[in-house]
């Protein structure tokens, strides 16, 4: 594993690296990159020839922009074969990706495209109106926009005449503007710049180098075990980590097809996608699962021999229902947008071991993630909460330098001495090296002097087989210093009472610890999430100080 690692830093992280020849155009021509599938289950394959022409050709369209290395061009964008082209193309004039997830509105897509200084915004057409104010109009003072998918109208520009080499844009490959060359970044030079969800502040830019794409391609190979042979899908979105390293970046690195489809979730789709195309190795968020566990019926086919989970702890349920309808174990997987993927339940030979209930797993190759003390920089106790941190010199995969322009919050993710990457989460670490992930560390709950760590209430609230979701949040109480309470998602809304209360308590007593049973449940229609499927608790505490009247 060692050796694999060196290997890959030694091509992605070394000074002549160039981002368009290691995702793009090393691959054999006629190799499949991307099977892109339609909401009424039509496809088309994109080769690696197509993305290198067509992207080449981009690149000579947007370079008579006025485009250059360095510059920021955002991309508000579905997944499609025009988002694959657009980024390759971005990366050969070594420009950098500011990705917006298509669910955000004008203030979240303002926000990123101020902070970033992106100069021009590629877009699908549906998305065109999020780009301004509500009820406003675009000018020609405003940022260009590139239009796919759909109609350029205006001021716009059309990437579909861009990429054909069309109207203003023919003959670009022989103009001055570009001479289809491209730009070697090195290592260190950045393909894209992402921001954090901003689940405990304000987003913060996250700078992601062309070394990182090393550590991408080790959780492909590691944690998710994508082979050659294999008909991969990862469902997340590309507007957000887990959906550009592993659905875009990865596959394109390591030259391994992957599927896209273009068409909203939902769990009929899903299961006919699988089936229809011989899906073996599949990745996706707890949500997608718990939403296909809901639609799913007796005797859905599939071809899976892997089945893996990441953005949020997956709860025991999921593991036992993928036990059930899969034939075999959901495997959970821990990582951030600042790291990708660093320790999890592997699935790759060598490193397959059975899964610990309750447990995110062990370090990857390449990684060295470890639980330090509550108030000390030192290595916690087996069993002892503390705070999940990363050994930055023990990690040959680190690759996060520092948030853009916030020194300070920079300083906040290091101990003082540098040797720690502090994650921000809290768990625990038994004598084999398995972590057992708690809370984000603004989540957890204090009461009586007890650390009570929300997910594992929540894990077994959801094994009751009324519930659908819950979440626990914290709250005042003038003897303990704090109280849980659940916020919990019924299958049927009908059951709420105060039998389903008494026998949700109870079942937290039995299965987790008496003391530390929800004092209150909260019987509501949905849970509060960002885009990319994690639960605001923060929203829920504001809610909760909402209720005064509650005695």
């Amino acid at each position: 594993m060692q050796a694999r690692v060196q290997e890959l830093l030694d091509t992605f992280a070394v000074p002549g690296a160039c981002a368009a020849e290691l995702l793009c155009d090393r691959h054999p021509a006629s190799a499949t990159a991307f099977t892109v599938i339609a909401a009424d289950q039509s496809f088309v394959d994109i080769s690696y020839g197509e993305l290198r022409e067509k992207s080449t050709q981009f690149a000579a369209a947007l370079s008579s922009l006025g485009v250059h290395r360095g510059d920021h061009v955002a991309t508000l964008m579905a997944k499609s074969a025009e988002l694959v082209i657009a980024l390759l193309g971005i990366w050969r004039l070594g420009a950098v990706d500011v990705p917006l997830f298509t669910a955000f509105a004008y203030d979240a897509i303002d926000f990123r495209l101020q902070a970033s200084g992106a100069r021009i915004v590629i877009c699908d057409a549906d998305q065109r109106s999020k780009l301004v104010p509500p009820g406003d109009v675009p000018t020609d003072a405003s940022r260009l926009v590139i239009v796919a998918r759909g109609e350029a109208y205006g001021y716009d520009v059309s990437l579909a005449e861009m990429v054909a080499g069309k109207g203003a844009f023919a003959q670009l490959e022989n103009s001055a503007e570009y001479d289809g060359g491209a730009v070697a970044v090195g290592g260190d030079g950045q393909l894209v710049q992402l921001f954090t969800s901003g689940t405990t502040g304000s987003p913060k830019g996250v700078p992601i180098p062309l070394r990182a794409v090393a550590s991408f391609v080790g959780y492909q190979e590691f944690g998710l075990d994508v082979r050659v042979e294999d008909v991969f899908w990862n469902m997340a979105d590309p507007g957000w980590a887990y959906g550009l390293y592993f659905a875009l970046l990865a596959p394109l690195a390591t030259g391994t097809r992957s599927l896209l489809l273009t068409a909203g979730f939902n769990p009929a789709l899903t299961w006919t996608v699988m089936e229809k195309f011989g899906v073996t190795n599949f990745a996706a968020a707890p949500t997608i699962y718990r939403s296909l566990r809901a639609g799913s019926t007796p005797g859905q086919q599939h071809s899976l021999r892997r089945a893996s989970s990441a953005g949020e702890p997956l709860t025991p349920d999921v593991i036992a229902w993928g036990r059930d309808v899969f034939g075999l174990e959901v495997r959970d997987h821990y990582g951030q947008t600042e790291l990708g993927m660093v320790a999890g339940n592997a699935w790759a030979d060598g490193l397959l071991a059975p899964l610990r209930s309750g447990s995110m797993g062990v370090s990857l190759p390449g990684w060295r993630v470890n639980v330090l003390a509550e108030l000390k920089d030192e290595l916690a106790a087996d069993g002892e909460p503390g705070r999940v941190a990363v050994n930055v010199q023990e990690s040959p995969f680190m690759w996060f330098a520092g948030y853009v322009d916030a020194a300070g919050k920079t300083a906040l993710r290091y101990s003082p001495d540098g040797a720690w990457y502090l994650t921000g989460d809290s768990g625990r670490r038994d004598s084999d090296g398995f972590i057992y992930f708690s809370s984000r560390d603004d989540d957890v709950i204090i009461m009586a002097g007890y650390r009570i760590g929300p997910f594992e209430v929540e894990s077994v609230l959801v094994n009751h087989p009324g519930v659908s979701e819950a979440a626990v949040v914290g709250t005042p109480d003038e003897i303990r210093g704090e109280v849980l309470e659940a916020f919990v998602v019924l299958r049927d809304p009908s059951a709420a009472g105060d039998a389903m209360v008494a026998e949700l308590q109870q079942l937290v007593k039995d299965r987790f610890a008496a003391h530390a049973y929800p004092r209150r449940i909260h019987f509501v229609p949905e849970l509060p999430k960002t885009p990319s499927g994690k639960v605001q608790r923060y929203v829920l505490r504001k809610a909760r100080a909402a209720m005064r009247d509650l005695p």
